[in-house]
């Protein structure tokens, strides 16, 4: 079905959307290294990004993927105060994080940022949980593994989680731009990783079409 754009650019599921939730700015790496400047926390960026900084490959996004842990919500609201608003985001219901209030709800795997009610939306932040200070894949939380392991960090000092991880994530929904992603990778990969992206894929989605290509 063919999508009718307005003049802004804004198809109408987009502008439905931001006429109930309010605008998005798209922001990179780079503006999420500067807000979170001085900040204690680790953090690290996943998705397309990700895909761009390991591969050199330039796409465009419509976010960035920023994640931290789960445990260190309250550091990094501290961080932020006078900054920026956080507010969890659990399937769609939206609470602030505030002095009175500022437990992030077990459901809510997300914190969306903006500096006031009047400005566009800026980060959506992934709040991972951790196990005895491992990262948890959340896509099978029986697994879990040392950060500093699935992810490197770049020459301008953001760290980006490993290509065959985000991979991984994408597997699920495999849109145009996870097939993208895909393609730019897969010459760069070594065999180990290729092999351990192949046997995940099948683990998380067996019979995925996917499967092959990585194997080839």
């Amino acid at each position: 079905m063919e999508r009718t754009w307005y003049p802004d650019g804004l198809d109408a599921e987009e502008l439905a959307w931001q006429r109930l939730y309010g605008p998005w700015k798209q922001s990179t790496p780079a503006e999420a290294r500067e807000v979170l400047d001085g900040y204690d926390g680790e953090w690290w960026i996943a998705g397309g990004w990700a895909i761009e900084a390991f591969t050199g490959v330039r796409r465009e996004h419509e976010d960035v993927d920023v994640s931290l842990w789960r445990r260190d919500i309250e550091r990094l609201r501290l961080h932020l105060k006078g900054k920026y608003d956080l507010w969890s985001n659990g399937g769609g219901r939206l609470k602030p994080l505030t002095d009175e209030r500022p437990e992030q709800p077990a459901e809510a795997d997300q914190i969306w940022l903006r500096k006031h009610a009047l400005s566009p939306w800026e980060f959506d932040l992934v709040v991972n949980p951790d196990r005895d200070g491992r990262w948890v894949f959340r896509r099978d939380p029986e697994l879990d593994y040392v950060l500093h392991d699935i992810s490197w960090v770049a020459p301008d000092g953001i760290r980006y989680l490993n290509p065959e991880i985000v991979l991984a994530y994408k597997a699920k929904q495999a849109r145009p731009k996870d097939e993208q992603d895909l393609a730019a990778t897969l010459p760069l990969l070594t065999d180990e990783r290729r092999t351990w992206l192949a046997d995940m894929i099948d683990h998380l989605h067996p019979g995925h079409a996917w499967i092959e290509t990585v194997r080839a």
